[in-house]
């Protein structure tokens, strides 16, 4: 049993984990610097933060992922000093981090398995698994291949994986980020009930509104410190922004007066076998994106976006030259290089090692898309003085924070290093700009940088097409939204149609009010 003591008369249990002056020193920077924190049975506590705040070095401690230059962890009363997360799962401690670890190819028992001790079985794991899914209403058949999972599936595996460990304290890292709406709803009576059982939940995410739903309190870092800690039920989505960035978010401004043109992106009946065994096929899809205009594509992750967007970039070639139009000529069997020269531009989904090369400084990583066109190569010389002004360039109009002028790609913060990315390929000033995940995982700052300049650009004339998984994204950008399901694309929906619950039902599978799986053609 938990010490208890007494305010204000009435009796409160000592915190199950409690974190005193943890500092992290990384070289000479102060990655979390004398952050106290204090997590109590019964309770979901948001731990919220720019990106590069701090807060996933602190869970890394927290979880013996990485040890603290300073500070301390008591557990349950007592000093406790972590070795590794095997030493954070024997005390009662897991953690569902935001990309999932399992294996495609092996079953859902067989991956649980893999985080428990060996002395249990397969079949009894199983039998357990079973039971434990059943309890929590995640259900799952142990049996099961994970490739063969939807992502809100693989979610519910990563919990159970959890839950099997019998936490005290379970961490979650951004755990919304690809579900559906009503596969977050699911998620949020799991962790009620979590609660009512007096396990601790430290729930880290970007999504306001559901920390303001869910939460019982928040603590807030700023550059590594602690500034706040507060009951967010009782702040706005706004205030908690500001006491996260130190300052006003600046809104998200629609462009006004804008002007549609003639199609600059079109896809036309196009069908793709996967390369990949666990990949999705396209199935008849056409898009018309108008210049002036951002199309929205929702949908489940795994749903055909990775094969779609290689498709429009260039990485995957189509099976004739005219299945893929940029201003009217066809390039369905060109290369990445060769559609840049046409005036598209492109951002991958994953920051480190697609959109960018992690060991590679910013000003070669602005060379790698931008010697298509832009001068940055001179009779087969690079100009390192025009590299590095794009960088500049970049670090100004999308104030990208970096220790340095010209730093390694790895060495930026989630946030910092997307809105370079994005700040790339915007600052060419493309005809076309396709664009994958472009705020995951971003904080509200820069989220809202983003997106303002993905309107901005439309309004001067480009195509833009936005591959997201955030409905809020979605809806506060778009001009009109379709759905991919299982590499088929839905007919679009004016913004003002797209409710939450017919996008809801379009991504789980289900036509919605009468739109059926059709083409996404220009309005």
């Amino acid at each position: 049993m938990l010490d208890r003591s007494r305010q204000n008369g009435v009796l409160v249990p000592e915190p199950l984990l409690r974190a005193t002056e943890i500092t992290k020193l990384l070289g000479t920077f102060r990655a979390n610097d004398a952050i106290g924190l204090d997590l109590y049975p019964g309770e979901i506590h948001a731990l919220l933060g720019e990106n590069g705040a701090g807060k996933s070095t602190l869970v890394k401690i927290i979880y013996g992922l990485i040890a603290p230059t300073a500070g301390e962890l008591q557990w349950m009363g007592h000093k406790v000093h972590l070795a590794g997360p095997a030493d954070a799962r024997a005390l009662g401690i897991s953690m569902v981090f935001q990309s999932f670890s399992l294996f495609e190819n092996l079953t859902v028992a067989e991956n649980v398995a893999l985080g428990l001790a060996p002395a249990e079985n397969l079949p009894a794991i199983s039998a357990r698994l079973a039971e434990m899914a059943r309890a929590y209403g995640l259900l799952l058949d142990p049996k099961r291949e994970i490739w063969r999972l939807s992502v809100g599936e693989r979610q519910r595996v990563e919990i159970v994986r959890a839950l099997m460990q019998n936490p005290r304290l379970l961490i979650l890292d951004e755990p919304t980020a690809v579900l559906t709406p009503d596969e977050a709803n699911q998620l949020f009576a799991v962790l009620e009930r979590l609660k009512s059982e007096s396990r601790a939940i430290l729930y880290i995410s970007h999504k306001l509104e559901e920390v303001k739903r869910l939460c019982d309190r928040a603590t807030i870092l700023r550059g590594g410190r602690k500034v706040a800690t507060c009951d967010p039920r009782r702040e706005t989505a706004a205030s908690l922004a500001r006491m996260m960035v130190g300052g006003e978010i600046g809104e998200v401004k629609p462009a006004s007066g804008r002007a549609l043109s003639a199609p600059r992106l079109a896809v036309q009946a196009l069908t793709l076998e996967t390369d990949d065994p666990h990949g999705v096929r396209l199935d008849q899809v056409s898009i018309e994106v108008n210049g002036g205009e951002i199309l929205g594509i929702a949908g489940v992750a795994g749903n055909g976006q990775d094969e779609l967007f290689a498709a429009l970039s260039g990485e995957r070639l189509a099976p004739s030259p005219g299945a893929v139009l940029i201003d009217g000529q066809a390039v369905g069997q060109l290369s990445v290089t060769e559609r840049r020269r046409r005036g598209a531009a492109f951002v991958p989904e994953e920051r480190l090692g697609h959109a960018t090369a992690p060991r590679m400084k910013l000003s070669d990583n602005a060379l790698l898309t931008g010697r298509a066109e832009n001068g940055m190569v001179r009779h087969g010389l690079i100009d390192k003085s025009a590299t590095l002004a794009a960088v500049d360039r970049i670090t100004s109009a999308f104030d990208v924070r970096k220790a340095k002028r010209d730093p390694e790609a790895a060495s930026l913060s989630g946030g910092n290093l997307q809105k370079f990315v994005v700040g790339r390929e915007i600052l060419r000033e493309p005809g076309v700009l396709v664009v994958s995940q472009p705020t995951w995982g971003v904080d509200a700052g820069a989220a809202a940088t983003i997106r303002q300049a993905l309107i901005d650009l439309a309004a001067r004339g480009a195509a833009v097409l936005v591959i997201s998984q955030d409905l809020d994204e979605l809806t506060e950008i778009a001009d009109r939204i379709a759905v991919i399901f299982r590499g088929r694309l839905s007919a679009p929906l004016m913004r003002g149609e797209a409710s939450r619950e017919k996008l809801g039902l379009l991504m789980g599978g289900s036509p919605a009010s009468g739109h059926e799986v059709s083409h996404a053609a220009g309005a």
